[in-house]
This record gives C-alpha cells, structure tokens and sequence, in this order.
C-alpha cells in the first residue's frame, strides 16, 4: 500500500510540474519584450536558487569527486545548456517548431535509461506510444498549417535541447539514488548550472537594468519562472524523478504541448483549429499508451 501511495504521488508531482511548465511558454513571451533569453534565464536560475537556499541552507557534501561530476553534468545539461539551446532557438526559429522538437525528449530519455540504468529498458508499446504522440505533437506544433518553414539553424539547436534534457534525466536518477536531500540537491545543480552559465553571460548581449524591475507584470513574471518553474518544479519533477524512473517521468513531457495550447487560448486568446484538437488527443493517447507499457 505504501509503495502504491509513493507511485500515485510521485505521478502528481509529474502532472503539477507539467502544468507550471507548461505555461512558462506565455511568461517567456511577455518577458522577451524587455528581456534577452540569456538574461530570462539567468535571472530566473538564480531567484531560484536563492530561495533554495532559504528553504535548505546546508551544503551537500558528496562523499566521491564522480557523485560531484554527476551534479555537475546534471547543472550542465539541465540548466545551463538545455534552457540555452531552446531559448536561442526561438531567435532563429518558429516557436512551433521548437515546441514540436523539444518534445521528443522521452524518446532520448528512453534510449539513454536502457543503455545506462537499470530496470528502464525499451519495450515496443513505449515506441508505439511515443510515434502517436509524437504526431500529435506536430499536429498541435503546425496548427493545421500545410506550410512547413524550416530554420536549419534553429531547429538543430532545438533537437540537441531534447538531448541534453535526456542526459540530464539520467543523472538526476542516480543523484537521487544517492540519498542526499532532494532540495538540497536541487540547489547544487542550480549552482553548478549558474557557475556554467557566466562564461554565456559574456557572449550575449547581457546587462542587470534594474529599471525593467519597476514594471510589476516583468516582477511577476520573473517571480512565476524563478519560484514556480524552476525552484519548486526542478523540486517536484526530481522527486518524480526518485520515485518514477527516469522515462516515466519523462512521458509527462508529451503533454506540455497541450497545456501551452490551451493556456495561450485562456490567457492570450489565440484560436483553437482542428488540427489543435486532434493533436491533443493524439498526445494524450500517446502518452497513456507509452505510461502503460512501463507497467508491463
């Protein structure tokens, strides 16, 4: 009974974190008026960070320089190069592509688990799952769209994005089979992750303007990223992550694309088409399928 319970929270934890992230899409486009997506996600990392030092101040110390390496790689791939990738690709790209692209990360996550964790193995209902959802995906990405625009360079960064997340679901699943705190934890990665991200500071166009600050919708905003979206949701989805696995966690990805879709028509009030409500349904069949097969 005790383990159904941990399962049975560990897949709410998956579903909140999905729905924060899954609106972080419209917070990022209010904040791109006055902000560089270099700064965005700075700032956003280092609130964050901060107020994981509040909730849990002590230091995490590893008791092996490669349980180091593996909090380093894990603030590497699922801070600093993963938000990188994917905001640089919304300057030379649609952000539909990007959206349809970034979602293909369970099928990494899953090819990486099978190789490199035990008890993750690859099955064929999960690659069932994954193509079905995977064109919803694309159905809810184009929006009915029969034009397909390509952005060589963009869309290749947005596909290496995926990669990294992958990695980085990897890492945190042996980082919580360590048993330090999960908070704890969390905080190192973000600290590895900012340490990674000051040499970007310098190649992009950054600057602290503190007077953008003034404007209550960017405070908002910034607190909703750095609060909401990566001090608890990095918290939430690495629990998950502890209790889950690594790919089961990661199917809740498929459903980002569909939060985003109906937060845009709540919030923005962007129309819905049918290929929006085809591809929603599609997602979630997929995602049902592909969460089953790890059942099996």
């Amino acid at each position: 009974m005790g383990d159904k319970r941990n399962i049975t929270a560990g897949h709410l934890l998956a579903f909140m974190t999905i729905i924060i992230w899954g609106t972080t899409f419209i917070s990022t486009k209010i904040l791109l008026v006055d902000f560089t997506p270099m700064e965005i996600l700075f700032f956003r990392f280092l609130l964050g960070y901060l107020v994981l030092f509040l909730i849990y101040s002590r230091k995490i110390r590893t008791h092996f320089f490669q349980e180091e390496l593996l909090f380093m790689g894990a603030g590497l791939c699922g801070v600093t190069l993963y938000f990188l990738l994917e905001n640089t690709a919304l300057i030379y790209t649609l952000a539909s592509n990007v959206g349809v692209i970034v979602t293909i990360a369970p099928f990494f996550t899953a090819l990486f688990a099978h190789f490199f964790l035990e008890g993750e193995k690859l099955n064929v209902r999960f690659m069932i799952g994954f193509v079905i959802a995977l064109a919803g995906i694309i159905a809810i990405g184009f929006n009915g769209s029969v034009l397909l625009q390509l952005n060589p360079v963009g869309d290749i960064l947005a596909f290496l994005a995926p990669i990294v997340w992958a990695i980085y679901s990897v890492l945190m699943r042996k980082i919580s089979g360590l048993g330090y705190h999960t908070v704890g934890s969390t905080r190192k990665v973000f600290f590895y992750g900012l340490i990674f991200m000051v040499p970007a500071l310098f190649l992009f166009d950054f600057r602290l303007g503190l007077d953008r600050f003034y404007d209550l919708t960017n405070v908002g905003n910034l607190l909703f990223l750095g609060l909401g979206a990566s001090a608890l949701c990095f918290v939430t989805w690495n629990l998950a992550v502890g209790i889950l696995g690594a790919v089961k966690t990661s199917i809740y990805i498929y459903v980002v694309p569909v939060i985003t879709v109906a937060a845009s028509a709540l919030i923005l009030h962007e129309t819905l088409t049918w290929a929006t409500y085809v591809g929603t349904f599609l997602t979630l069949v997929g995602s049902y399928i592909s969460e089953r097969s790890r059942k099996q």
